[in-house]
């Protein structure tokens, strides 16, 4: 694995339930700052039954930027660790980011 994908992956290990954090923070935290889309791409091609949090993971508006049954199975991994989620996707930043 190669040190890009190390270092986003270990950042991610520490989002603790009930929080998320945006794709561009995931980036900046792991020494890519700008690289937001490169750790969205990561997550995307995450093994099935990866332990990684990857659903703590959203876009900075804010919302879960997956579609379809994808968004509703984010959706469901955050609301059973208490973040509100509305329908559409939208979290509350200001409640529930991870500030480490």
């Amino acid at each position: 694995m190669d040190q890009f994908l190390m270092q986003i992956f270990a950042v991610i290990h520490q989002i603790p339930p009930g929080k998320v954090t945006t794709y561009g923070e995931i980036a900046k935290m792991a020494g890519y700052p700008g690289y937001a889309r490169h750790v969205g791409k990561a997550l995307g091609n995450l093994p099935k039954g990866s332990k990684l949090p990857w659903h703590r993971v959203i876009n900075s508006q804010g919302k879960i930027s997956l579609k379809g049954e994808d968004l509703v199975r984010q959706r469901t991994l955050l609301i059973e660790e208490d973040v509100e989620v509305t329908m559409d996707g939208k979290v509350r930043l200001k409640k529930h980011k991870w500030q480490p």
